[in-house]
């Protein structure tokens, strides 16, 4: 669909616009801050992707049993937590 969409023209007219706007001056900042807040989004989605692993599960298991005198009880055991080794 989008076959051929930037060919090397788009690009460089592209990049001269962007020299015209922020100047030789300030190019080199706006890139590292651009970097910078590409970095902190990545991170962020990725801290995001742990916090849902390792999310502990609130529900409990319940285990029936039978008693020695044949009466059924029922107990509920806290869910396994994981760890988060980091």
């Amino acid at each position: 669909m989008f076959s051929g969409f930037f060919q090397p023209t788009h690009l460089i007219l592209i990049l001269v616009v962007v020299l015209i706007v922020f100047g030789p001056g300030k190019l080199p900042d706006a890139a590292k801050a651009m970097g910078k807040a590409l970095r902190d989004m990545r991170n962020s989605f990725a801290e995001d992707e742990e916090k849902k692993e390792s999310k502990p599960s609130k529900e409990g298991i319940v285990v029936a049993t039978k008693n020695e005198s044949g009466n059924a009880s029922a107990t509920v055991q806290n869910a396994p937590q994981s760890t988060n080794l980091q």
